[in-house]
């Protein structure tokens, strides 16, 4: 057992040597002319300045977090004060993948302009390792700081007091671990809603003054907010996205673990295999993850899209056959969670869910995002009768963009559910995050080459030049919109499974919707959602008009910008999104934290025959419902909203009549695309976060509100003969000594 343990961060370190040597890489590339370096070194400035004071503030988040949490830990039975420290490392790693991305993503963006004079194969090759750098920092330091950190519990907690996986002492060192994702969660929702913030103000900001009202194209050099809005792609889409999936990649493998722990079964590794299980398979996924990268080639000329899609479906491949041999290495062939008893067999057809589900919802994705697809050009033929219509049919896009990848999430729930119970539901989103390396690395490569667009434009490079930056864009944008869906996908699995281990720690065995506390708790937590997303919207309409204003105000005041003679003041917007972005994150990220603990805390002994464990989870439940269906609803209607204004860019045929950029149907195009920017990039994404962390928050809780608990498992030597007494149907004769491994405090 000590083998697999100590492999796993070693999965992890190899992640991140690989990110070391491709960064090096990157950095060898040439950087262009002095035009060219200069406008990469404002963008990177621009980042790094907004990072540092994002960080700035959120070393007092977790100064406050860690004194509450030490708190819990030194006053609860069921936990200990070292989750401080697990939540200050999970923080602490979530900031460096951000800062990985955001550094690589400044390098990146200049050299990928520079090899695109040469070959669109070339500008590839930079941006993707671009990409890869921020897909394997990513995976490498999650396996990396969950594996070492469950070492050091075992060890700590397990090991050296009795060596009892079923014991009190497994119970606390997984609650301990907890904080590690809570850490994670906490930086990844700032980040996100953050950078969605600080990008969106920016780029709304240059889309109204420069392509509305004053008739220049994209990234032209005369707008001033132009740099604001390249800062905002690594800002939002880089930094913001990479904690985003750090934060998932944990939170989905601590909650099959979670639930793990309460497996019954039979197996060579000390009751730990479900345990250890997911890490092991986030592990492989690494590894399959960069042969797959290998396969991402393209000529010139070549498509990009097949290239990319040939590279992720060879990393899932490898991966469902690597699960496959790990299952059944690892565990037993039958086991029991909770009276459900389940095969090996039945957890590898849950990995296959897993994978399946998340290919679905990108498709699905796809569909009503795409360029050329029904969806999106109903909103362009609706964009020839003005603003207005264009809106409506954005919304009405969204709106019925839920229905598939709902019904394909049922179907996976219900599926996954069938073939190995809750622990087959927490291990499909676990198999479906498992290639989140690869994932990662197609997501990060787009905002690289739409920065390195901007560069070329402003840099005055060749129209071929910016004509291969703009094929990868394309890809980038397309790639973006369907890692949205498999982000909604895993987060609901993750949720979903957070909630089961809950239920489980918080000790209650039903959620009485017929109660009215707890129909009162579905409610509000219905409402989270939706209050969560105004205030993101909210915060990025008053930075746009501070932006607008001064992007108008240096139009105005500043002689020979439009003729190109004046200089912008790039560092005021730079300046104003900052300030916007870091102010206006507060308030939603409160939120999340906080309404969990006034309510698992705030109701306790309230109400006689409902305890607050159980609002708690109608609170969870109406959160996760809602917080899923605003996501897809969000993030698709942004997407398809964004591809409608790219279409005319190309030129679309609407009643007979060629329609192009300048035209009045495209005007109202990036109008409707200008109310997408928040949805699909700050709101939308940010939902899947807040879910998930109020979950976490409610597991972190769960041992101070539980109502009732079900003892350890006593240790006697006629332990198969006491559970058959109590409970037949879940135990197995094991061995001659009439003993059972049971990785798990209950089993109902």
């Amino acid at each position: 057992m000590e083998t697999i343990l100590y492999a796993i961060p070693g999965f992890g370190l190899a992640a991140l040597l690989y990110t070391f040597i491709r960064s090096a890489w990157v950095t060898k590339q040439a950087a262009g002319n002095e035009r060219m370096t200069e406008i990469a070194r404002h963008i990177a400035d621009g980042a790094m300045a907004f990072l540092k004071a994002e960080y700035k503030v959120l070393f007092y988040f977790v100064v406050i977090a860690s004194i509450f949490l030490f708190y819990l830990g030194y006053t609860g039975e069921n936990s200990h004060w070292t989750i401080v420290i697990a939540f200050i490392i999970g923080a602490l790693f979530s900031a460096i993948a951000g800062f990985i991305g955001m550094r690589i993503a400044t390098k990146a963006n200049v050299r990928t302009a520079e090899a695109a004079r040469t070959s669109l194969s070339r500008a590839l090759n930079v941006s993707f390792a671009g990409g890869s750098v921020m897909g394997m920092g990513v995976a490498g330091l999650a396996v990396l700081g969950l594996g070492s950190l469950f070492i050091v519990l075992y060890y700590f907690f397990v090991y050296s007091v009795n060596g009892n996986v079923n014991g009190h002492e497994m119970e606390v060192a997984l609650e301990v671990l907890t904080g590690f994702s809570l850490g994670a969660e906490s930086i990844a929702l700032f980040a996100r809603v953050g950078g969605g913030i600080y990008t969106k103000a920016a780029d709304v900001g240059a889309d109204l003054v420069g392509k509305v009202e004053a008739g220049i194209p994209e990234d032209d050099p005369r707008n001033p907010a132009t740099i604001a809005d390249n800062v905002g792609d690594n800002v939002g889409d880089v930094a913001g996205m990479g904690a985003d999936l750090f934060g998932s990649y944990v939170a989905t493998i601590l909650a099959t673990m979670v639930l793990g722990r309460e497996v019954v079964s039979q197996d060579n590794f000390g009751g730990m295999a479900p345990i250890i299980l997911p890490m092991f398979i986030a592990g492989l996924g690494i590894v399959f993850s960069l042969i797959g990268m290998l396969f991402i080639r393209v000529k010139e000329g070549g498509n990009v899209q097949a290239a990319l899609n040939l590279g992720n479906w060879i990393s899932v491949a490898l991966t469902a056959v690597g699960a496959y041999f790990a299952i059944h290495w690892l565990l037993p062939e039958n086991m029991n969670l909770r009276n459900f008893e389940f095969t090996s067999n039945g957890v590898f057809i849950a990995v296959i869910v897993g994978l399946v589900v998340g290919t679905l919802m990108s498709i699905i994705t796809e569909y009503y995002t795409a360029m050329g697809k029904k969806p999106v050009n109903s909103i362009v033929q609706q964009s020839s009768t003005g603003h207005a219509t264009n809106i409506i049919a954005g919304l009405a896009v969204g709106m019925h963009s839920t229905v598939l990848p709902i019904i394909v999430l049922a179907a996976g729930i219900v599926l996954s559910y069938a073939s190995a119970g809750l622990y087959g539901v927490a291990i499909a989103a676990a198999g479906m995050m498992a290639t989140t390396a690869m994932q990662l690395a197609i997501d990060a490569f787009g905002p690289i080459a739409d920065n390195a667009g901007g560069i070329a434009e402003m840099s005055e490079l060749p129209k071929e030049v910016r004509g291969r930056t703009d094929i990868l864009d394309a890809v980038g944008n397309t790639t973006a919109a369907t890692g949205k869906g498999f982000a909604i996908a895993s987060a609901a699995l993750t949720s979903l499974a957070l909630f089961a281990a809950f239920v489980g720690i918080a000790g209650i065995s039903s959620i009485d919707l017929y109660k009215a506390p707890v129909l009162a708790g579905l409610f509000i937590g219905a409402m989270i959602p939706f209050i969560f997303s105004a205030l993101a919207i909210a915060a990025v309409g008053r930075a746009a008009m501070a932006m607008v204003h001064e992007v108008r105000r240096q139009f105005r005041e500043i002689p020979g910008i439009m003729e190109g003679t004046g200089q912008p003041e790039y560092e005021k917007c730079v300046a104003i999104s900052t300030k916007a972005a870091i102010r206006e994150m507060m308030l939603p990220g409160a939120i999340a934290l906080i309404v969990p603990v006034v309510v698992g805390f705030g109701f306790r002994g309230v109400f006689d025959e409902t305890p607050s464990a159980e609002i708690l989870g109608g609170l969870l439940a109406g959160v996760t419902v809602s917080g899923v269906l605003m996501a897809m609803f969000q993030s698709n209607a942004g997407g398809a909203w964004d591809n409608a204004k790219k279409s005319f860019e190309k030129g679309v045929e609407i009643n007979g009549k060629m329609e192009y950029k300048g035209s009045d149907a495209h005007k109202a195009s990036v109008t409707g695309d200008t109310v997408g920017d928040p949805f699909k990039d700050t709101s939308g994404p940010s939902m899947n976060i807040l879910i998930k962390l109020m979950s976490i928050v409610s597991l972190v809780i769960a041992p101070h509100i539980a109502t009732e608990r079900t003892p350890a498992i006593p240790e006697e030597p006629n332990l198969n003969m006491q559970l058959e007494q109590e409970a037949p149907s879940t135990v197995q004769h094991i061995n001659p000594e009439n003993t059972v491994i049971v990785a798990g405090l209950t089993a109902r």
